[in-house]
């Protein structure tokens, strides 16, 4: 069995793609095996080397008493035996999965590939996509048959960024086989770093959909919310989270919070649901209603910035709008697909001068991604508006006076996505979702 040849390091296991859900699992593995850690981008695996995740989500403790090999070599591959392949599953342009990553790293796995090897894949992807688009990579690459001479898993990543609480050990883990042997192996090797266990899916195709529709389902529930938002703004003096809050005493009501929903999860997911389900001649109205409502939600954020500017009789041309926040979720660096961004152009499309700040992204990155810097600092005495975008704890302690320094006048509107500062609203013109 692959498992005792791990536990006894007589086999070597490989993490394909080190980003935030392959890292955390490559160490915990290498706690208890031998592992090799590969990357495709050379700068992060040389920053890795030096115990440093580039992610920013672990410190160097995390590297400790780890036997682990970094590497952006293929060709170290090739001394694996039981490849976990976590790569990004983004999708296009026209909201369309794009699996360049995963069969890149199926190609990749391919040539290294040998009789009696694993592939566990983690990646989020639609029902059938790993015996259907990866395992026909694996196979022709290789020259060998799934089953019969390598096995193949999956078992859906569960990592959520920023949460120290929530980690790998203490998320149950779903994992799935090619076949009875294939899962066992699978799924004892998981629990060698899964502390609340490891649940055995039937097939592969039902740990898939079990993955893909926990970020559908929220991606949902998380649209009605916004949509109800916008109706309690219509009728006037309803406060979301107020509504929320006093709903919330109900034992079966579902706490969702209205809000930007962005990232390379919630944001993402459903679509690769959606077009597996148009592949089959079913137009998915739910989830795509929720998809609209949800990544919309920026630019009406935006809009009601502008009408609030505007209610103040400004020039809405010469305003000035701070936005407290860039990346896609609080206390993470990550800027992808960050729906902030939809804010920031919706005002701009109005002419307003906007100005982003953020203690955890990178201007570079922002700048590379979205054309926009993010100043070190705010500019007090500057300002029409504040809109605080994101949660990151820099911010959850500031006082009316910690904002009030930065509006140009005593009009200045402040728009709280997350209803947190809702005890400031006579202090300010405010508004929240």
């Amino acid at each position: 069995m692959i498992y005792d040849k791990l536990i006894k390091k007589e086999a070597t296991l490989a993490v394909v793609g080190l980003g935030y859900v392959g890292l955390p699992i490559a160490l915990e593995f290498a706690r208890k095996t031998k592992v090799l850690g590969f990357d495709i981008n050379a700068e992060r695996v040389e920053m890795m080397k030096n115990n440093e995740d580039p992610s920013q989500e672990l410190d160097s403790s995390a590297f400790d008493g780890c036997d682990i090999e970094f590497s952006a070599d293929p060709e170290d591959l090739k001394r694996a035996n039981f490849f976990v392949i976590a790569v990004p599953t983004p999708i296009d342009e026209n909201n369309l999965p794009d699996l360049r990553p995963v069969l890149s790293a199926s190609r990749t796995v391919g040539n290294a590939l040998k009789k009696g090897d694993y592939v566990v894949y983690e990646s989020t992807v639609y029902p059938g996509c790993t015996e259907e688009d990866c395992v026909p990579v694996l196979e022709e690459l290789s020259g060998l048959k799934m089953t019969d001479d390598f096995m193949v898993g999956y078992s859906p990543e569960r990592i959520n960024p920023g949460d120290k609480v929530n980690t790998i050990r203490t998320i149950v883990k779903v994992a799935a086989g090619c076949c009875d042997e294939s899962l066992e192996d699978i799924a004892k090797t998981y629990e060698l770093v899964v502390d609340a266990g490891v649940h055995r899916a039937s097939s592969i195709k039902v740990a898939e959909a079990s993955k893909i529709i926990e970020n559908t389902q929220r991606d949902v529930n998380i649209a009605l919310i916004n949509e109800l938002s916008i109706i309690f703004d219509k009728v006037g003096d309803i406060n979301t989270y107020e509504v929320l809050e006093a709903a919330g005493t109900k034992w079966n009501f579902l706490k969702f919070s209205p809000g930007l929903v962005g990232g390379h999860c919630i944001g993402v997911d459903p679509y690769y649901l959606v077009h597996k389900a148009k592949k089959h001649g079913y137009h998915a109205k739910v989830i795509n209603s929720g998809r609209y409502v949800n990544d919309s939600m920026g630019f009406y954020v935006g809009k009601q910035t502008v009408k609030k500017i505007l209610s103040e009789g400004k020039n809405i041309q010469d305003s000035r709008v701070l936005v407290m926040g860039a990346t896609f979720k609080e206390n993470v660096s990550d800027i992808r697909n960050t729906k902030v961004i939809n804010v920031i152009r919706e005002l701009e499309s109005f002419s307003v001068n906007v100005d982003v700040i953020d203690p955890w992204a990178s201007s570079e990155d922002f700048m590379n991604e979205y054309g926009i810097g993010i100043k070190a600092e705010a500019d007090e005495n500057a300002y029409d508006a504040i809109i605080v975008a994101v949660n990151h704890n820099e911010y959850i302690d500031w006082k009316a006076a910690d904002f009030e320094k930065y509006f140009n006048d005593d009009k200045g509107v402040f728009v709280d996505l997350k209803g947190i500062y809702r005890k400031m609203k006579e202090n300010f013109n405010y508004w929240s979702l």
